[in-house]
């Protein structure tokens, strides 16, 4: 009788990973001016500039998911985090990160 062993392939792995997973995978050794960068790098995927609630900051490249919230921000009025590609892509799964702080924050990975 022969034993087949299955072992998830990395990108079956991401798909089904938490944001803490695909945090740690992907961030977890990184510095926070690394991590800074790489938020820079994705900018062009937030949705944060076109959200009803940060119309008036004038803070245009924010990333608030991974950045922390906003000093400007003082009134929700609509999320559009959940049509966000950064959102999507790292499993995050909050919303309002321009006025609750960064998924790290408001994630398992600092308690």
């Amino acid at each position: 009788m022969m034993m087949v062993i299955c072992m998830a392939t990395p990108d079956e792995k991401w798909a089904t990973a938490s944001f803490e997973e695909k945090y740690s995978m992907m961030m977890g050794s990184m510095s926070e001016a690394d991590q800074k960068r790489s938020a820079q790098n994705v900018i062009h995927l937030c949705r944060c500039n076109k959200c009803q609630t940060n119309t008036e900051t004038g803070e245009i490249n924010a990333v608030y998911c991974t950045l922390g919230k906003s000093e400007g921000i003082s009134e929700q009025r609509g999320c559009l985090c959940s049509e966000c590609s950064i959102t999507k892509t790292m499993s995050m799964r909050w919303k309002y990160y321009c006025t609750q702080g960064s998924a790290v924050g408001l994630s398992n990975l600092n308690r």
